[in-house]
């Protein structure tokens, strides 16, 4: 059975994780609690994703100037993980992201990352346009200023971009306290 695109919960079997330039020189710029908390939260999804074979997709934004991925993020990719580098603010944008996202053949892309209102805005509506449902996890982005980050989110709704939580979107992809993995996944959001 196919995934209606108006589907309004998260699929483990149909999502792909985008974290978007969580990069070194650009978290340095984030107010210091803000980015403890979307480092924490991306890593619960990261190894969410891993235990639920979710594919994994990572933008750089010109890597050479912002350096690479937080290490506390990365460490924790799969190996089956894609990094896309950019200059582009949408990750469509990038030469081979869309096919990259094409051959997963999973409707739902669900979004983290920096900053709110630039890469992770511009992804969003432009992955949307392209089909697919988005789910932009509001507490795994951040921006430098927290009216950026709220315009964005506002901007976001209005578009009809699903937002969502680090919470919601782990417990959409178990579905059921039975789940072989609910109470080692579960654990890592208390």
């Amino acid at each position: 059975m196919g995934l209606s695109l108006n589907e309004k919960l998260c699929h483990a079997q149909h999502s792909q994780l985008l974290i978007i330039d969580i990069q070194e020189r650009l978290a340095s710029a984030m107010p210091a609690d803000i980015l403890e908390k979307v480092i924490k939260n991306n890593n619960v999804l990261l190894t969410a994703a891993n235990k639920l074979d979710i594919p994994v997709i990572h933008s750089e934004q010109y890597p050479k100037g912002l350096s690479n991925t937080v290490a506390a993020i990365a460490e924790h990719f799969p190996e089956t993980s894609h990094a896309i580098t950019k200059t582009s603010f949408s990750c469509s944008d990038a030469d081979g992201f869309n096919e990259l996202i094409a051959k997963q053949k999973r409707q739902q892309i669900i979004i983290t990352g920096m900053e709110s209102h630039i890469c992770v805005l511009q992804s969003a509506i432009q992955l949307q346009h392209h089909g697919y449902a988005v789910y932009v996890v509001e507490d795994a982005i951040c921006t430098r200023k927290k009216s950026n980050h709220k315009n964005a989110i506002e901007r976001l709704r209005q578009a009809g971009i699903i937002i969502s939580n680090v919470e919601s979107v782990l417990f959409e992809w178990l579905r059921d306290a039975a789940h072989p993995d609910f109470k080692t996944l579960s654990k890592l959001i208390k």
